[in-house]
């Protein structure tokens, strides 16, 4: 469940920054980055600021 939650924050955040860099400002891809740096440092980790935050909530693996 937690895993799917962070894909899903992700993926949300990244779509959302990326239509606010396309209808608002094209410096919202700079958010779009910092979400791919810090999926792809997670990858190398195995460390999510996300995941230790829910599990401090509560939500089940």
């Amino acid at each position: 469940m937690r895993n799917r939650m962070i894909r899903a924050f992700a993926g949300t955040f990244i779509l959302v920054s990326l239509v606010l860099a396309i209808y608002v400002n094209i410096n919202w891809l700079w958010f779009t980055a910092f979400v791919g740096a810090n999926l792809l440092q997670s990858s190398l980790t195995q460390w999510c600021l996300l995941e230790d935050i829910l599990k401090k909530l509560g939500v089940k693996s």
